[in-house]
């Protein structure tokens, strides 16, 4: 149907060109093409401003550079860059949900801790005993004992 209708408008083009012109073609054209539906946008529009893609509720927690709680590497992330703000580590269960290099949202569900629209890079692991987590690399042990345990909706960018 898509090929008939270029071929005729390719046709009304051309005799479009003449002063001449049937202007039958162009009619034929109008008919064949009904008009989409208004749709509502108000909502469609704030949905496409926020990030889409696989989405995920599990435990955060932070963590920050001490060998006490990585391991003999603490600045060194599981995939060899070194850690710094917007870096976090999922458990390896998560891992297969968000592979490394993923860029996600956190969004933390009790609405005590704000991250806004802060976009996070997948770079690190947890120990294999940890499942459903996900962990927020922080510049410093008192930021990390401070945010503490909380639940977290994770969503992937697309």
């Amino acid at each position: 149907m898509t090929a008939a209708l270029f071929v005729l408008f390719g046709a009304a083009t051309s005799q479009a060109l003449s002063p001449d012109a049937d202007p039958s073609p162009w009619v034929k054209a109008e008919a064949a093409f009904t008009p989409a539906p208004q749709l509502d946008l108000s909502e469609t529009t704030i949905a496409a401003t926020r990030a889409t893609g696989r989405s995920v509720i599990a435990v955060s927690t932070a963590y920050n550079s001490l060998a006490a709680q990585t391991d003999s590497t603490p600045h060194i992330t599981a995939t060899g860059t070194r850690t710094r703000p917007g870096v976090v580590a999922l458990s390896r269960d998560l891992l297969r949900v968000f592979p490394y290099g993923t860029r996600v949202t956190i969004q933390d569900l009790s609405g005590k801790y704000n991250f806004g629209n802060r976009v996070f890079v997948v770079e690190d692991t947890m120990h294999q005993r940890k499942t459903n987590q996900i962990d927020v690399w922080m510049p410093t042990y008192r930021e990390a004992i401070n945010y503490g345990r909380r639940q977290v909706r994770i969503t992937a960018l697309r």
